[in-house]
Order: C-alpha cells, then sequence, then structure tokens
C-alpha cells in the first residue's frame, strides 16, 4: 500500500492517504499498518507531537493511542488528503483552524440515487445545503445518525452543516427501461463539510435518502455498486492558512477506482476536472 507525499516543508506535510488504512490504532492487540506507523517510521521525531488518545482496556484500565502529527482523521475506507503537523506550535496553529472551521475541505463521492436538488449544480453556481443535528444512533453503538432519529436516542446532538453540488447523475445501465428504476441511478457529488463530526458526510447523505455508494454502514441493504469495493468517499482538496500566513490548497488526486468509474460510465470532463472553489 503505497502512501504518497502531497506536499511538505519544515512544519508539516500532507499525506495522500490510501483507502484501507486506518489512520492511527483502536487499542485492539492486531498487527494492523496505520498511518501513524508510517508516521512513525519516516518521521520519528513527531512521536510527542499533538495528543493521544485514551481508550479502554477489557477487563480495566486504559491504553494511550500514539497519533503522532495528526490533527484529524479520515476513516479506514475514505481516500485523500491528510494533514500532519511536524511540531507542537503546527499542530496548536492547524487544530485552532479546524475548530473554527477555517480550514476548506472538499470530497469527492458517487451516491445511489439521482440527487434531485435543482439548487446543487455547477452549472448555475448554486449548492445544496444539509443541515441536520448529529449525535450518536441509538441502535448501533458504531454508527452516527441526524434528526428525529439521533433525538430519539440518549445522546448529545451537535450542530452539522454540509454544502454540495451535483457533478453529475447518471445509470449503470444502457437501457431506458431499466434507467427507471432506481437501482439503476446514480449521482457523482462533490461535499462541502462546514463542520466537523465523525461519519458526517456519510451521515448527511443517507439523511437526504442518498446514501454513499458501497457505504457498509449507512447504505442499509443495497448492494455494493459501480465496481467500488469500498466506500466510495475521497478527501479531493483541502485549503488552509501555512504558519507564516499564507493560504494553501493541496489536491489529492483521484484514487484508480474512482477514475475507473468514471471511465466505465463516460462521466463528462467537467465532472472529471471539479469545481474549484
Amino acid at each position: 500500500m503505497k502512501i504518497t507525499i502531497l506536499y511538505e516543508d519544515a512544519n508539516l506535510l500532507v499525506l495522500n492517504k490510501p483507502a484501507g488504512i486506518s489512520v492511527h490504532g483502536d487499542g485492539k492487540d492486531t498487527k494492523e499498518y496505520t498511518i501513524s506507523d508510517f508516521i512513525l517510521e519516516n518521521y520519528p521525531s513527531l512521536k510527542n507531537i499533538g495528543e493521544k488518545m485514551e481508550i479502554p482496556r477489557t477487563g480495566g484500565g486504559k491504553i494511550d493511542i500514539l497519533r503522532p502529527g495528526i490533527v484529524h482523521r479520515l476513516d479506514k475506507e475514505t481516500s485523500g488528503a491528510l494533514i500532519v503537523a511536524k511540531n507542537k506550535k503546527t499542530f496548536e496553529f492547524l487544530k485552532e483552524q479546524f475548530q473554527n472551521h477555517k480550514i476548506q475541505k472538499v470530497y469527492r463521492a458517487f451516491v445511489y440515487g439521482k440527487v434531485a436538488d435543482p439548487n446543487a449544480s455547477l452549472a448555475t453556481g448554486g449548492r445544496g445545503v444539509i443541515s441536520a443535528p448529529i449525535g450518536r444512533s441509538p441502535n448501533d453503538v458504531r454508527m452516527w445518525t441526524a434528526g428525529r432519529g439521533a433525538r430519539s436516542g440518549n445522546t448529545e446532538l451537535r450542530e452539522a452543516v454540509t454544502e454540495y453540488n451535483v457533478l453529475e447523475r447518471f445509470y449503470d445501465t444502457e437501457s431506458e427501461l431499466e434507467m427507471k428504476k432506481v437501482e439503476h441511478q446514480f449521482s457523482y457529488i462533490e461535499a462541502y463539510p462546514k463542520t466537523g463530526r465523525t461519519h458526517q458526510i456519510r451521515v448527511h447523505f443517507r439523511y437526504i435518502n442518498h446514501p454513499i455508494v458501497s457505504d457498509p454502514l449507512y447504505s442499509g441493504k443495497k448492494e455494493k455498486a459501480l465496481g467500488m469495493k469500498r466506500l466510495a468517499l475521497h478527501a479531493y482538496r483541502i485549503t488552509f492558512t501555512l504558519p507564516k500566513g499564507e493560504s494553501i490548497t493541496i489536491e489529492a488526486p483521484l484514487p484508480t477506482d474512482f477514475q475507473q468509474v468514471i471511465k466505465d460510465y463516460k462521466l463528462s470532463k467537467v465532472a472529471e476536472k471539479g469545481h474549484i472553489c
């Protein structure tokens, strides 16, 4: 599994995280290789940069999970841009940007169904908006939920807002008759989370009945589709301020599986290139 560096200077680096690798361990006694392992192997001086995470041990006690330089995280099956701080000052500087929603993040995803919002179009310059608080699911400890489902549980709700654009609507069939069936309809979207809740994009698109393709937690009984064997979500672009005050935008190239869907279903050059924010 190749981990490439998209950007690096004296204070930080931006990694292109592949799908299928966790950002850090979960406290279980496994030999799973993580992004944290990669950082410690290549940048051992970052060991004590950032904040450790405490995980309860089975039978009592706690274990510290190292997160060397890691300011934010991506789900295991999500690919794309991940920022790592090289020193404590930069870590705090970036942390403040995340906490105050100053960092602009752009994700790409394939979702089930034709997203019908007429405002969410590159042609008009408008965006769709999903504004629904998120809390833990009352039915599954692994999951989060939005709206009434969250309110019905004994959980703290947190404000969550996701804006989005529809890059293209398409079908996985050439049969006009089959195209009328919802199971053959898909959308290629770009999402702009304005808050940073766990699983936010995944939860919000399920909330509007367009879960992300091949999502093992939030797509319900829908089958994996489009040849995507993993969650079809990619952290495509991130814009933030460097310690010296300069704004920078880093783009993570679309992974091979995304490129294959674009090729197989003949998505347009506009959708392939995307929207520059």
